[in-house]
């Protein structure tokens, strides 16, 4: 009899139940970070945790299918069995008591323990008969890595920021860890026989915010440029239609909000593939995001005089949550029909950049608009209502966002004015009357 061999000490089902777990894991945190992004103010982190919520889909996506196919034919997947005390702790974040305690506790606690699992796993298991798990979880591992050093920086600048919120924030991290150890980890053995339930000690009901949290570098508002409370105010061309467009790009900040919380607040009531296809959406606005920022940054324009707007996210924030994803829908489809035209203007202009930025916006709603759509009348149909309804979902959306608009007082509308003279102007010195 030859000698057993390393490579063969996990068979076929074992390795699946492996990356089942896994796959918890992933998908458990991740839905907890997206309800999370409302309340995460600086803009960096903002963005950067939407493509890290991205980056764990796409792992989490693999790892299923993965797992269909080492267990062919079954297409069964949604049991946790021993595992469900370390998937409910992943999901327990979502509880955090502020946001220093939820930053640390997945960039100090739960982040390492998928690394560490991840390593393991690729250290243990067979490169040859599991490759294709080797190529994903390694670039998995790559992100991680890069993920824990983010969320490291990010909790260490909110706890100085709120220095009071700091003992809280090491007793809740504290508080995961104890139960993480109490689950057996994630590890590539088997689960212990731990039933821990209940809440965390100093856990907090998550509470859709009302109100999204905004960087204190930029200049805070509701309302983001003065066309949107006064429709004889210009949308302008040249210089201004540059300058207006960067804004709005910047402003899709409401979007990531958003997408993060319904991707969240759907995520037991739709099929994975909502989980998967609202995680990317939520990316990609985050790279719209970036797009006007990276803009305003290029043409030197000081943040402390951008506005960032609140108003949509604010429409809609204390309806239904289907009202966010009406929300979502409502503005990819309104304003589709306007980027090829504004791109080949900026074309026309020498401005590649926001050329560029509007060509790849543009393709990017396409597929939202059909994300919107779909998952509209897939909500409707789960709650046993009409999907042929979805439109009228959109229709209340617009509603909703007109009664906010009409809600601006004449200081508000006096002070965007304000601000967006004192932005065109400094954009004219800088550059020019004939655009950037």
């Amino acid at each position: 009899m030859l000698n057993p061999q390393l490579r063969s000490r996990w068979m076929r089902l074992d390795t699946a139940q492996r990356l089942k777990r896994f796959f918890f894991c992933e998908r458990s945190l991740l839905v907890s970070q997206a309800a999370w992004l409302p309340s995460i103010a600086p803009l960096e982190v903002k963005t950067t945790l939407a493509r890290f919520i991205w980056q764990s889909a796409e792992t989490a996506h693999a790892l299923r299918n993965r797992v269909f196919e080492l267990r062919f034919p079954s297409r069964m997947l949604e049991e946790q069995g021993a595992d469900r005390a370390l998937i409910d702790l992943f999901g327990a974040v979502k509880d955090s008591p502020s946001v220093p305690a939820f930053l640390l506790s997945v960039g100090r606690v739960l982040l390492p323990a998928l690394l560490d699992a991840y390593q393991a796993y690729l250290g243990a298991s067979d490169s040859i008969a599991d490759g294709p798990t080797h190529r994903f979880l390694s670039l998995a591992l790559t992100e991680k890595k890069e993920q824990i050093q983010a969320f490291e920086r990010w909790a260490d600048a909110a706890a100085s920021q709120n220095p009071e919120s700091r003992e809280g924030a090491i007793a809740w991290a504290q508080a995961v860890a104890g139960r993480l150890s109490e689950a057996g980890g994630v590890g590539v053995g088997p689960p212990p026989s731990s039933t821990a339930v209940g809440p965390l000690p100093g856990s907090k009901t998550y509470v859709i915010p009302r109100r999204p949290a905004r960087d204190p570098g930029f200049w805070p508002c509701r309302f983001y440029w003065p066309d949107v409370v006064d429709s004889s105010y210009p949308y302008g061309e040249g210089m201004q239609l540059q300058l207006r467009s960067a804004i709005s790009h910047l402003n899709e900040v409401w979007a990531i909000e958003a997408g993060g919380v319904i991707l969240s607040a759907f995520a037991d009531v739709l099929p994975w593939e909502w989980i998967h296809n609202s995680a990317r959406w939520t990316y990609d606005e985050s790279r719209h995001c970036r797009m006007g920022h990276e803009r305003l940054m290029a043409w030197q324009l000081a943040p402390a005089g951008i506005p960032l707007g609140t108003y949509i996210y604010e429409s809609a924030s204390e309806e239904d949550p289907i009202y966010l994803l009406g929300m979502l829908y409502f503005f990819e489809t309104k304003n589709i029909r306007h980027k090829p035209v504004r791109a080949q203007l900026f074309h026309s202009y020498g401005d590649t950049l926001s050329e560029h930025d509007m060509d790849f916006d543009w393709a990017d709603e396409t597929m939202h608009a059909g994300y919107g759509k779909h998952w509209l009348k897939e909500l409707l149909a789960a709650r046993g209502e009409d999907p042929a309804a979805y439109d009228q979902v959109r229709e209340r959306c617009e509603k909703l966002v007109a009664d906010c608009v009409r809600s601006a007082t004449p200081e508000e509308i006096a002070e965007i004015k304000a601000v967006a003279g004192a932005l065109i102007a400094q954009a004219t010195r800088r550059q020019g009357s004939r655009g950037f």
